[in-house]
C-alpha cells in the first residue's frame, strides 16, 4: 500500500531556543497511508504495520539520545489517506490544529517526508507550508522537479538506477525477450516510456505488455479477469520466462487475485523469473494468506539497503493489543494477523485474542520480524530529519547560516533480493548481490549467482529467456521480416568465414595465415606446405634421384674404364660422355625442388634444370647427326666428308646449350623466380613456392626443350634404319619417344595440381625422361660391354646392334 508521511516541525520555541531551561514538546504530525486499502471492503494489510513500528522505535530512540535534540521530545500523530490525494489533503488541513491552534497558516518551519504520492500532494504541501521534504520509497523524477520542488530530497536512488540495473541483470543472465507489466497510471505510463527504449538499445525486446489495474478496480475484477483472460494465455505460451513488473503493493494484489482465479480455473502454472522494483512488496491481506505463493517463488527484486537496528526485534516481541497507547492500528493489526477476534461477540465466528500470541509465529507472507527495506527506509528518514533538525536548532543559536556544502548525504546502494515462499506462508529474503550506481562502468551489478534459488519449474537451472534459441558458433543471425530484431533465423556460415560467439550478427574472416575449422566456430593457423625431405613422398623422389645417379655415374665409369672399345668409340666418345655427365647433373638438379623454397633454390632450379637438360638433348642431336653425316661420307664423291668429325658435334652442343643459356639469363636479369606464399589455393594450407614471376620465360624454356627433344626425334627416326656399325639411331628414336611422351604429359599435369604436389610432378618428369635417355640409349651398349664382350671387337664390328 502507498505509504505518506508528512513531519510538520510544530512551534518557533523549538528552533529558536527560547526559553531553553525549559524541555518543549515538539509534535511531528505523520501522515501515513500504512494498513487500510482505499476500499472499505477490503482487509488491511498486515504487514505494512512495520513500518509504522519502524517510525515508533526511531522516535523512542531519539527522544532517549540525550545528543539529538537535547531539551526536546518527539511525538507523532499518523492518519490514514486511503490512498486518496484528496482524503489526504482534507485530513492535513483539519489537523492544522497542531500548527496554530486556531488552524491557520503560521510562518514556523515544517518538514515532511512522504512515499509516492505523486506531484499533487507534494505540490499542495510545498504552496501551502515551505518547508524541508524528503521521499523514502520509490521516486520517479519528472523534468524540472528540481525546480518545481527545490526542499524535496530522495532517501533512497531513483527509479532511474533500478531501470538501469534492471538491464544489467538481463545482460548478465542472457535475457533478451522479456514481458512487461505497468500499473495502468500516470506513473506506469512514464515507466513504459522511459524503458521500452532502454530495453531496445540495450538489444532486449519485450514479448509483450500488460497493463496492470490499479486496486480501486478491485470490484470489476471479474469482469476484468474474462477481458483479459487472453493475456494469460500469452504469458503462459510465451517463450519468455521473464516478466519485469512495474507496480505498487496495490498491483501486486490484483496478480495475486487472477492467478488465484486463474488457479480456481485450472489454468496452467505460470512458471516465470519475476523481477520487481524495490516499492514492490509481496504482501498479503489476512483473507489471502491462505493462497499458494509458489508462483512467485525464486523472485529477483531490488530492495532498498537494510539494517537491523540493535533492539528492534526486542521492541517488536514485546508489543502487545491490551498494552498500547495511542496505537489505532495495532488491534486491527492483531485481528488481521492472528484471525481472532479482541471484542467477543455471540455472532462473532472468530476466536478471542488472548493478547498472548507471538508475532514470529505469523507466516513472513503477512509479517516479517526482521526490519524490511521500506520500514528501514522510514527509520532512516526520521533520524535523517532529527539531525536535520538538531543542525538548525544549534545555527539558530549561533546566529550562523548553512554553508551551501553541507548537505544530508543519502545512501545510493540497493540490495538484490532472491525471495523464497514456501507453503506454509513463510517466506526468506536472500541477498545475492547489489547494484551501486556510483560504480565504475560495468561494475554497478555485483551478484552471485550461485546463490540464488530459481522456480521449481527450472530445476535450478539458469533460466533461458530469449525469443528463439541463440545461434550457435558457426551461424550468424539472420533477420525475420515484420519481427522484432530479437527473433531470428539462424543461417551458416560462408566458405572461409566462422563466428566464435553465440548471436554473432555477422561472420568474420580468418587472418590470411589461418582458416577456419570443420565447424567454422574458429580460426586455426595454417600449415605450411611444401615438398620436404621428412615427408614420404620426399623420401621417395630423393632415393630414386640419388640411385639413377648412382647409376649414371657407374655407367659413365663403364664407358671411361672401356674407352678404347669400338663400341664407346663409335658415334663420338666425347659426346657420349658429355651426354652421361648433363644426365647425371639431371638426376641430381631434382633435388633443388625438394625442401624449403629459398631466394637461392628458387633462382638455380628452373634454370639449371634446362641448362642441363639442353645439354643433354644437344649431345643427343649431335649423335645423331653425326650417324647421318657419316653414312653420307661413305658415299663416293660426297661432300659431306669435311663435316664428319668432331668439331660438327662439338659445335651443336655448344651452340644448343648457350641458347638455352642465354635465355635463362634473359630471364634471371628481368623477371628473376623468387619464394612466395600460397594461402588461398589448398585449405587449410600455406604453399611455400617458387614464383616463376615470368611464366612466358618459363615455357619458353620448356619450349626449347621440346624443339630440341622433337629435332632428335625425327633426325633418328630418319637414321633408324642406316648399315653402319654400332648404329645408336634407332635406340635414340625410341628414348626421345620416351622424352617427349613424358613431357608432353607434363604439362596438362603440371597446371591441374598445386602445392608440393604440383612440384613432384616436375621432379617426376625429370627423373622419368632422363632415365627413358639412360636407359634407352646405354643399357644396350652396358649389355654389349659387360655381358657380350666378343661382340666388342673390330670383330664383332660387323654385327649391328
Amino acid at each position: 500500500i502507498t505509504i505518506i508521511i508528512c513531519l510538520f516541525h510544530l512551534t518557533n520555541v523549538c528552533v529558536t531556543g527560547k526559553h531553553m531551561n525549559e524541555k518543549y514538546k515538539c509534535f511531528f504530525v505523520i501522515v501515513v497511508a500504512l494498513l487500510n486499502s482505499c476500499h472499505p471492503y477490503y482487509s488491511s494489510v498486515p504487514k505494512n504495520y512495520q513500518h509504522i513500528l519502524a517510525l515508533a522505535f526511531g522516535v523512542k530512540e531519539i527522544n532517549e539520545n540525550p545528543t539529538i535534540l537535547p531539551n526536546i521530545s518527539l511525538g507523532f500523530h499518523i492518519l490514514n489517506s486511503y490512498l486518496s490525494c484528496r482524503k489526504l489533503l482534507q485530513q492535513i488541513g483539519s489537523h492544522t490544529w497542531f500548527l496554530n491552534g486556531s488552524g491557520s497558516r503560521t510562518d514556523s518551519r515544517n518538514a515532511f517526508l512522504f512515499e509516492n504520492q505523486g506531484a499533487t500532494v507534494q505540490s499542495f504541501i510545498h504552496h501551502f507550508w515551505f518547508c524541508f521534504q524528503a521521499t523514502y520509497g520509490s521516486f520517479l523524477p519528472l523534468h524540472g522537479s528540481k525546480m518545481l520542488y527545490p526542499f524535496l530530497y530522495q532517501m533512497v536512488p531513483t527509479e532511474s538506477y533500478q531501470q538501469t540495473g534492471v538491464v544489467r541483470l538481463f545482460h548478465h543472465f542472457g535475457w533478451k525477450w522479456v514481458g512487461v507489466a505497468a500499473v495502468n497510471d500516470d506513473k506506469g505510463d512514464r515507466f513504459l516510456q522511459t524503458m521500452v527504449p532502454m530495453l531496445s538499445q540495450n538489444g532486449i525486446c519485450y514479448a509483450f505488455i500488460i497493463r496492470l489495474p490499479k486496486w480501486n478496480y478491485v470490484d470489476e475484477m471479474t469482469d476484468l479477469f474474462f477481458e483479459h483472460s487472453n493475456t494469460y494465455e500469452i504469458a503462459t505460451e510465451t517463450k519468455s520466462n521473464v516478466f519485469f513488473i512495474y507496480g505498487e503493493p496495490p498491483s501486486f494484489q490484483v496478480v495475486r487475485i487472477f492467478l488465484f482465479v486463474a488457479f480456481s480455473m485450472e489454468w496452467p502454472p505460470l512458471g516465470k523469473v519475476w523481477i520487481v522494483t524495490s516499492h514492490w512488496d509481496f504482501t498479503s491481506v489476512s483473507f489471502q494468506k491462505t493462497w499458494d505463493m509458489q508462483t512467485f517463488h525464486g523472485s529477483i527484486s531490488f530492495t532498498a539497503h537494510s539494517n537491523q537496528p540493535p533492539g528492534f526485534q526486542k521492541f517488536i516481541e514485546g508489543l502487545t493489543p491490551f498494552g498500547v497507547n495511542g496505537d489505532g492500528f495495532i488491534q486491527d493489526f492483531w485481528e488481521q494477523a492472528f484471525s481472532c477476534s479482541l471484542k467477543k461477540q455471540e455472532e462473532d465466528e472468530k476466536e478471542t485474542c488472548t493478547g498472548e500470541e507471538k508475532l514470529e509465529s505469523i507466516p513472513g507472507i503477512l509479517f516479517e520480524m526482521k526490519m524490511t527495506g521500506h520500514s528501514y527506509s522510514v527509520y532512516n528518514a526520521l533520524y535523517a530529519m532529527a539531525h536535520a533538525l538538531h543542525g538548525i536548532y544549534r545555527l539558530r543559536l549561533k546566529q550562523r547560516r548553512l554553508s551551501g556544502n553541507q548537505r544530508l548525504v543519502f545512501q545510493n546502494v540497493f540490495d538484490i533480493t532472491n525471495w523464497m515462499m514456501f507453503p506454509n506462508g513463510s517466506v526468506v529474503r536472500v541477498n545475492v548481490g547489489r547494484l551501486d550506481p556510483q560504480a565504475p562502468p560495468g561494475k554497478e551489478l555485483l551478484i552471485h549467482e550461485d546463490q540464488i534459488v530459481w522456480h521449481q519449474c527450472f530445476n535450478q537451472i539458469l533460466p533461458v529467456s530469449v525469443c528463439n534459441d541463440n545461434c550457435n558458433p558457426g551461424y550468424s543471425r539472420k533477420k525475420k521480416e515484420g519481427e522484432k530484431f530479437c527473433c531470428y533465423d539462424c543461417a551458416p556460415c560462408p566458405e572461409g568465414m566462422i563466428s566464435h560467439q553465440k548471436d554473432m550478427d555477422s561472420c568474420v574472416s580468418c587472418p590470411e595465415d589461418q582458416y577456419p575449422n570443420k565447424d567454422q566456430t574458429q580460426c586455426i593457423p595454417r600449415v605450411l606446405s611444401y615438398l620436404s625431405y621428412k615427408e614420404d613422398l620426399g623420401i621417395i623422389l630423393t632415393i630414386l634421384a640419388i640411385s639413377f645417379s648412382f647409376i649414371t655415374a657407374s655407367v659413365l665409369g663403364i664407358f671411361m674404364k672401356h674407352r678404347d672399345t669400338p663400341i664407346v668409340k663409335a658415334n663420338n666418345r666425347t659426346i657420349t660422355y658429355i651426354l652421361l655427365a648433363s644426365l647425371l647433373l639431371c638426376f641430381l638438379c631434382s633435388l633443388l625442388f625438394i625442401g624449403q623454397p629459398g631466394t637461392v633454390t628458387c633462382l638455380l632450379r628452373q634454370t639449371t634444370f634446362g641448362v642441363i637438360f639442353s645439354s643433354a638433348l644437344s649431345s643427343v642431336l649431335a649423335k645423331t647427326v653425326t650417324v647421318i653425316l657419316a653414312f653420307m661420307a661413305t658415299k663416293p664423291g660426297a661432300r659431306v666428308r669435311k663435316w664428319v668429325g668432331k668439331g660438327l658435334a662439338n659445335s651443336i652442343v655448344l651452340s644448343c646449350t648457350f641458347f638455352q643459356a642465354g635465355v635463362c639469363t634473359l630471364w634471371l636479369s628481368t623477371s628473376p623466380p623468387f619464394p612466395n606464399t600460397d594461402m588461398h589455393s589448398l585449405h587449410g594450407k600455406i604453399i611455400l613456392e617458387c614464383n616463376e614471376s615470368s611464366v612466358t620465360m618459363f615455357y619458353c624454356v620448356l619450349g626449347y626443350m621440346g624443339f630440341l627433344a622433337i629435332t632428335s626425334f625425327i633426325v633418328a627416326f630418319l637414321a633408324r634404319r642406316l648399315p653402319d656399325s654400332f648404329n645408336e639411331a634407332k635406340f635414340i628414336t625410341f628414348s626421345m619417344l620416351v622424352f617427349c611422351s613424358v613431357w608432353l604429359s607434363f604439362v596438362p599435369t603440371y597446371l591441374s595440381t598445386k602445392g608440393k604436389y604440383m612440384v613432384a610432378v616436375e621432379i617426376f618428369s625429370i627423373l622419368c625422361s632422363s632415365a627413358g635417355l639412360l636407359g634407352c640409349i646405354f643399357s644396350p651398349k652396358c649389355y654389349i660391354i659387360l655381358l657380350r664382350s666378343q661382340q666388342n671387337s673390330s670383330k664383332g664390328a660387323d654385327v649391328s646392334i
